[in-house]
């Protein structure tokens, strides 16, 4: 799991059919203060996320496989929580 930032939205008209009725955001990785460590990419929203939120992204195809019940799918990453706060010592 990566704890990211959403940047923004993704509109297609041409798309796999695997994407077909999903919401795509571009979502940024942050560190637990909130800055950058990586670069962007696109994830499947599942949570209602909106832009500037932080949120739990799940980048691994098996268990992306298995929230959207294929066997395959061109589906890697999905946004699976929106996070309140971070507290770290």
């Amino acid at each position: 799991m990566k704890l990211c930032r959403v940047a923004g939205t993704v509109v297609a008209t041409a798309k796999h059919p695997a994407f077909e009725g999903q919401k795509l955001m571009v979502v940024q990785p942050v560190d637990v203060v909130g800055s950058d460590s990586g670069d962007s990419f696109l994830a499947v929203d599942r949570v209602q996320a909106g832009v500037g939120d932080k949120v739990l992204v799940l980048s691994e195809g098996t268990g992306s496989r298995q929230l959207f019940k294929m066997t395959k799918s061109p589906i890697r990453s999905v946004i699976v929580g929106v996070v309140d706060s971070v507290d770290c010592e």
